[in-house]
C-alpha cells in the first residue's frame, strides 16, 4: 500500500470554554492518498474545521488534542513548536475562510503574498518581491493589485491573495476551509476553476472542508461526512451524493438546492444531541432512531468497497421491498395484465414517487404493496418480514393509503370524529378518551378545527380540500412508518393543490414517515421526492435519483412526461 500523505488516528479535540469541556472532534480516523482528494462535510458545529485546526497545529492549551495525526509518516502531535512550523506552509497549508479578518490591514497584498517566503523559505525581501507578479498571476489577479491594502479589495480578490499565501511555499496538501462560502455564485464557480487548474500545475493534494455540496462534488473525488464531531459516513463522492446511506447525509442531500434545484428545501428536523454524551450524536433527529442510538455510539463499518456508515442499523433501512410483482384482471372474459415483474423498495424516511400515464400499472402496484389486492405473482416485504394481506395497515407503525378521490374516500354519513377516530376504534387501539386526545392531535397536524362544532361536522358538509385534509388525518392517527398517497391532489383546484402538498410535505418532515406519492405529473414529482420509478403498461422501465431521472433518463415515457408537461405550460 502507497504511504499515506496524512493518515489520522483516534484523534479527539476537545475545548475547554468558561469551564466547560466541549467536544470538537471524536474519535476521526482518517487516510488520505497522495494526490487524493478528500472532501469533508457537515453542517456548522459538526468539527469539520476543528479536524483542519488540529492537522495544522493551531488548537493549543488549555483545549486539548489527542490521537495521531501522520504527515509522511511523521506524528505532528509529538513534533515541538518549531517543528511544527517547519512544517507549516512548506509541505501543509491551509486556505481559511474569513479574509478580511485574517489579512493584515496595514501590509499591500503583494508583501502578505511573499510573506511566507521571507519567513520559511528565506528569501530576501528584494527576492520576494520579484516572486510577488508571478504568484498573483497564478490565481488570476491582476499583478498591479499588488500595492493595494485589503481593504480596497473585493471578497473574490481577497480569497484568491489567500490562496496565493497558500501556494507560494509550494506545499504537498492544502487544507481549504469553505473556499467559496462567502462569494456569490458566479464567483464561486470562478474559484473552483481556479484551484482545480492550480492542483493541475503544482500537484499538491486536497482536503476541502465545506458546507456546500456543489464545491464538494466539484473538488473531491471521495467525501466524508461528518455530524457532532464524528464522521458518519465516508464512501466515492459521487456514489454517496447519488444514494446516500445515513439519515443525516440524505438530510444534508435533500437540503441541497445544487442535488434538487426544483424542490422545497425543508433541512433536517430536530436539534442536535450533546455529542459528550454516550450515544449516537443524530439519534434525536433520526426518523429511525431504536432504543440502543441513544445508549451507545455507533463505529464506522463497511458496507461496501470503499464504503463505510456509522449507524445501529447499518445505514437507512429499507423499509418496504416488493421483488417480482405481477397482476391480472379479468375483465369480460378478456385477460388484462396490470402489472409484469415488478420490484422496487423504499427507504425509511424518503419520498419516491411512482410515475406514468393512466392505465400504467401505477395504482394496481399501490394496492398490491398496501396489502389490499393480493398479487398473481412475487412478494412484497415490510420491515423485513413478507406481507400476508393487509395486517401491517391494521396497526399502528404501519402503512396507511390516502386515496384519490377525497368525496367517495370517507362516508359522508360519518361525523368528522367519527371518521378520524374509525382506524382506532376498529383495530381496538387506545380508550375513548385517548382516541378523542389522537383524533385532535391528527386535526391540529393537517390544520383543521378541533372543536366540538368541527368534531361533530357531517363530512357531506366539508369542501374538497377539506375532506382531502381529513383523510389525511385519518391516515396519520395511525402513526405510519409509511403513508401511499394516490394521485391525492389530481381532483382538487391548483391552490388547495399547492396547499395540500405542502402540508404533506411538512408533515412529513416533522413526523418522518416514509412516502410512496402516485403521479402522472412528472414535474410534481421532481419537486417532492428523492427517488422516482417510471411505468409504462405495467412494467417498470426506470428507477433513480429524481437528479438522475430528471437530467439523464434513460426511460421514453419519463421524457414524454416531460415534454408533455412543458408544451401544457
Amino acid at each position: 500500500m502507497t504511504q499515506a500523505i496524512l493518515e489520522i488516528k483516534d484523534l479527539q479535540v476537545k475545548y475547554q470554554t468558561q469551564g466547560r469541556e466541549t467536544l470538537g472532534v471524536h474519535q476521526v480516523n482518517l487516510r488520505q492518498a497522495p494526490g487524493q482528494n478528500i472532501g469533508i462535510i457537515g453542517e456548522s458545529g459538526s468539527g469539520k474545521t476543528s479536524l483542519g485546526l488540529a492537522i495544522m497545529g493551531l488548537i493549543e492549551a488549555p483545549h486539548q488534542v489527542q490521537g495521531q495525526i501522520f504527515y509522511k509518516g511523521r506524528d505532528l502531535l509529538k513534533l515541538s513548536k518549531s517543528q511544527l512550523r517547519d512544517l507549516r506552509w512548506k509541505e501543509i497549508a491551509m486556505v481559511f475562510q474569513n479574509s478580511l479578518d485574517l489579512l493584515n490591514p496595514v501590509m499591500t497584498v503583494g508583501d502578505q503574498v511573499t510573506e511566507r517566503l521571507v519567513e520559511e523559505m528565506g528569501y530576501s525581501r528584494e527576492e520576494a518581491r520579484k516572486d510577488q507578479e508571478r504568484l498573483l498571476d497564478l490565481v488570476a489577479l491582476d499583478p498591479q493589485w499588488r500595492k493595494a491594502y485589503p481593504h480596497q479589495l473585493s471578497g473574490g480578490m481577497r480569497q484568491r491573495v489567500l490562496i496565493a499565501m497558500a501556494i507560494s511555499c509550494q506545499p504537498d496538501l492544502i487544507i481549504f476551509d469553505e473556499p467559496t462560502s462567502a462569494l456569490d455564485v458566479l464567483l464561486q464557480e470562478d474559484m473552483v476553476a481556479l484551484i482545480r487548474d492550480l492542483q493541475a500545475q503544482m500537484g499538491f493534494s486536497m482536503l476541502t472542508i465545506s458546507h456546500d455540496l456543489s464545491v464538494i462534488r466539484a473538488l473531491s473525488e471521495d467525501i466524508v461526512v461528518m455530524y457532532g464531531g464524528d464522521i458518519v459516513e465516508k464512501g466515492k463522492t459521487q456514489e454517496v451524493i447519488q444514494e446516500p446511506a445515513h439519515p443525516y447525509t440524505r438530510g444534508l442531500i435533500s437540503s441541497s438546492v445544487q442535488v434538487f434545484p426544483y424542490k422545497d428545501l425543508w433541512g433536517i428536523a430536530g436539534e442536535p444531541g450533546d455529542p459528550m454524551k454516550e450515544a449516537c450524536p443524530f439519534a434525536p433527529r433520526c426518523t429511525q432512531a431504536q432504543a440502543l442510538c441513544f445508549k451507545e455510539r455507533p463505529r464506522l463499518e463497511d458496507l461496501g468497497p470503499c464504503r463505510q456508515v456509522a449507524c445501529h442499523r447499518g445505514g437507512i433501512v429499507h423499509l418496504l421491498e416488493a421483488q417480482g410483482l405481477a397482476k391480472a384482471y379479468d375483465l369480460g372474459g378478456k385477460r388484462v395484465q396490470a402489472l409484469k415483474d415488478a420490484g422496487f423498495y423504499i427507504r425509511h424516511g424518503e419520498t419516491l414517487a411512482l410515475v406514468g400515464p393512466s392505465g400504467s400499472g401505477k395504482s394496481t402496484l399501490a394496492h398490491l404493496v398496501a396489502g389490499f389486492v393480493p398479487p398473481d405473482e412475487g412478494q412484497v416485504y415490510f420491515e423485513g418480514r413478507p406481507l400476508r394481506g393487509a395486517q401491517v395497515a391494521q396497526r399502528e407503525g404501519g402503512m396507511q393509503l390516502v386515496l384519490q378521490d377525497p368525496f367517495s374516500s370517507i362516508s359522508r354519513r360519518l361525523r368528522v370524529e367519527e371518521a378520524v377516530q374509525e382506524p382506532l376504534r376498529v383495530n381496538g387501539i387506545g380508550s375513548p378518551k385517548e382516541r378523542r386526545a389522537r383524533v385532535q392531535e391528527a386535526l391540529r397536524a393537517v390544520q383543521l378545527p378541533q372543536g366540538e362544532a368541527f368534531l361533530n361536522r357531517f363530512c357531506a358538509s366539508l369542501s374538497g380540500g377539506q375532506r382531502q385534509r381529513l383523510a389525511l388525518a385519518r391516515a396519520l392517527v395511525m402513526a405510519p412508518k409509511l403513508l401511499i398517497a394516490d394521485e391525492i391532489t389530481s381532483m382538487l383546484d391548483v391552490s388547495t393543490q399547492a396547499n395540500i402538498m405542502r402540508l404533506l410535505k411538512g408533515l412529513q418532515n416533522s413526523q418522518g414517515f416514509a412516502m410512496i406519492y402516485i403521479t402522472h405529473n412528472i414535474h410534481l414529482a421532481r419537486k417532492i421526492s428523492e427517488r422516482i420509478v417510471v411505468l409504462k403498461e405495467g412494467r417498470i422501465e426506470e428507477a433513480g435519483s429524481t437528479s438522475q431521472i430528471m437530467e439523464n433518463t434513460q426511460s421514453c415515457m419519463a421524457q414524454d412526461l416531460l415534454e408533455s408537461g412543458l408544451r401544457l405550460l
